[in-house]
């Protein structure tokens, strides 16, 4: 069975798609086996806040989209994972906030730094950096370390969607407003991020776009304070508490 052949009345259809995207990404040399591993524990923590977006999670994607849009070069990474699940959402994103699209990867070959620019363009996206790879993260020995100088080298906003702990970490360290979705609120990844947001990535893309249009056009002054008022370890200690206190009693069979 394929993406397009799974019924959307399925009560595991958004789940289902998404594990087709992850697979068809690493057939097509865009998503590490490893990635697979790191979509499964997504979905489990997923599973635990209901596969829903939290009240806390929709605060931290206004106040995401309030940064890029207030931001002077805000950047967004691109991973395997992403490219797979979200190419077009996260291209549109790009688009809504005059935002660099930049492709960083861990387990870094040219050959799938070009399939994930190509498969980006393919979606739209005009331009995708990361293929100089001319600059570099303090801190950082690995591939993710690796970045283009006029990309996330030079960027104040970065969007790092999805768990990479070191690298989130190490960008916090720069001065950098980092931006975080990652499923688990315990992370080293949203524990360092200034803006966490806990919620699915084919959720949390989409919806920081529709807060950037809604807020498109607003003084400095007030995206400012949008993200003045959120609260990083409230958003984290809800997320945790939906988790915790979840009701077990909703259908998640296959």
């Amino acid at each position: 069975m394929t993406e397009t052949e799974v019924p959307e009345d399925h009560p595991r259809y958004a789940s289902l798609v998404t594990r087709h995207r992850i697979e068809t990404g690493v057939d097509r040399g865009i998503t590490s086996r490893q990635g697979l591993i790191a979509q499964g524990r997504g979905e489990a923590f997923d599973y635990l806040l209901g596969e829903r977006t939290l009240q806390s999670a929709d605060a931290a994607e206004r106040a995401a989209a309030a940064a890029l849009l207030d931001a002077t070069d805000p950047v967004l990474s691109v991973n395997g994972n992403v490219a797979a699940l979200v190419p077009t959402a996260i291209v549109e994103l790009a688009d809504a906030v005059d935002a660099a699209l930049e492709v960083n990867l861990f387990n870094r070959t040219d050959e799938r730094m070009r399939a994930i620019a190509d498969h980006l363009r393919e979606h739209g996206a005009t331009e995708v950096k990361g293929l100089t790879g001319d600059g570099e993260i303090p801190g950082l020995s690995h591939a993710r370390g690796t970045v283009d100088a006029d990309g996330i080298g030079r960027a104040d906003v970065v969007v790092v969607p999805l768990e990479d702990g070191d690298r989130a970490e190490a960008l916090a360290a720069t001065g950098k407003t980092e931006i975080v979705v990652d499923l688990n609120p315990g992370s080293r990844s949203a524990q360092a991020a200034a803006i966490p947001i806990v919620d699915n990535v084919i959720r949390a893309v989409p919806n920081v776009t529709e807060h950037a249009h809604e807020l498109a056009g607003a003084e400095s002054s007030a995206l400012g304070a949008i993200v003045d008022e959120f609260d990083p370890d409230a958003a984290l200690d809800a997320a945790e508490a939906a988790i915790r206190d979840g009701d077990f009693e909703r259908t998640t069979n296959e």
